[in-house]
């Protein structure tokens, strides 16, 4: 195309370079809309005292296509939504120490294995309950399986306890959470169109060799001078490198299959252990807080008021809210209850935002025709109700399972020794 371009001559204009011209004003005025919408509902949700994240996603409704009409969801929306929540991974990747999140490995996994098993069979359930085909409920499970690991490290962030024990459980069980989930979905898809092995089997290894690499990467990076960033000449900042290696390890999780959140995750986890890190995260905090806000809005823009309106649908809604709310926090209480008791809350808390695999998940089933528009609107619905919910019931668990911390950590200090006779 850039050589039909140039064979075009100077005085002839590009017809796409047109398109675009005409379409930047329309393209701006819906991210402006978006952007403010969100900054707008964080400084109410703020002055409410309640989390911001609530704000920018009750922004994103008002203005979105079902209710004012203001923004629609375009695609340079949804490019800016993916990038916003893949420097928020990355950026809580940064906080987060390679050894503290081994050192919770146990808690997390069941966690992540219970946590995912009960929405999946609860869905599931009540799908069937109300005579949806056994592919349908299926996925209205598996809606209600993955967990949003997005959402709730904003919150965890927010509320400054991202070095608490429990936090690194939610983000350890998120990601192997997130994992499993989309083996579960390449598994129903292959049941769908009649190929199990290849996807399964394939995102299995991919997942296993992601993290795995990682980890050994983060490892070998331990202690890497500041200089290893500096060293090329366009790079006057290290956060330029960090950049670049944050998009490939996206890239590489997406052709793999998998999220690109989990990649620009693990590419924090890396960078992390360098000595970098500290400039690198006080670097992106900027880019974090313009880019972030667009995930949220453009999340709560895909929310249609107007399903609302069916007393079924809003007995559904209610349901999956529920039956996503309880499940999860039982996975917290049985693979976490280790931790203390408002610690293995407070992960089940965490655990319950669904967000952007979860609507990942309904698209999927409407794209291949096993939910319906109405299913997929209660679904959908559900899955921003759980995220909507999610950091009130954060709000209210964490203060208590600080509390309950501190003291264990109090009665398990070694008390003063008994002076010799």
């Amino acid at each position: 195309m850039t050589l039909a371009f140039a064979i075009a001559g100077a005085g002839a204009t590009p017809p796409i370079r047109q398109a675009a011209s005409a379409a930047s004003p329309d393209v701006l005025l819906g991210l402006f809309v978006l952007f403010v919408a969100a900054k707008l509902g964080e400084e109410v949700a703020r002055r409410l005292g309640q989390p911001a994240v609530v704000g920018e996603l009750l922004g994103g409704v008002i203005v979105g296509p079902f209710a004012l009409g203001w923004a629609q969801l375009t695609e340079p929306a949804a490019v800016f939504s993916e990038f916003g929540v893949v420097i928020l991974l990355f950026a809580v990747g940064l906080e987060v120490r390679i050894d503290d999140l081994l050192a919770v490995g146990r808690p997390a996994a069941l966690t992540a294995v219970i946590g995912m098993l009960l929405p999946i069979a609860g869905g599931y359930a009540v799908g069937v309950a109300i005579g949806y085909p056994s592919a349908s409920a299926i996925y209205v499970g598996l809606a209600l399986a993955a967990t949003s690991i997005g959402i709730t490290s904003r919150v965890l962030a927010e509320l400054g306890v991202l070095d608490r024990k429990f936090s690194r459980v939610i983000l350890g069980a998120a990601v192997i959470d997130d994992i499993l989930v989309l083996i579960a979905i390449g598994v129903v898809e292959g049941f769908t169109t009649g190929d199990t092995s290849t996807s399964a089997i394939g995102l299995v290894i991919s997942a296993i060799g992601l993290l795995g690499l990682g980890f050994l990467a983060a490892r070998r990076a331990r202690g890497l001078p500041r200089e290893v960033f500096t060293w090329p000449r366009f790079a006057e900042t290290p956060l330029v490198v960090a950049f670049i290696f944050m998009f490939g390890m996206a890239l590489v999780s997406a052709y793999l299959g998998l999220a690109a959140i989990i990649g620009a995750f693990v590419a924090g986890l890396i960078i992390a252990e360098t000595e970098a890190r500290e400039e690198i995260e006080h670097e992106i905090r900027p880019l974090s807080v313009i880019f972030t806000p667009f995930f949220f809005a453009f999340t709560g823009a895909q929310l249609d008021l107007r399903t609302l309106t069916d007393p079924a649908i809003v007995a559904l809604v209610v349901a999956l809210i529920l039956v996503g709310v309880i499940t999860k926090t039982i996975g917290g209480l049985i693979g976490a209850w280790s931790t203390g008791r408002w610690s293995a809350t407070t992960i089940g808390f965490g655990m319950s935002p669904r967000g952007e695999v979860g609507i990942v998940v309904a698209n999927l089933g409407l794209a291949s025709g096993l939910l319906s528009q109405t299913s997929f609107s209660a679904v959908l619905v559900a899955v921003i109700g759980t995220t909507i919910v999610a950091p009130y019931l954060l709000a209210f668990a964490i203060p208590r399972a600080i509390r309950e911390e501190s003291e264990r950590d109090t009665n398990s200090a070694p008390g003063p020794r008994a002076a010799p006779a």
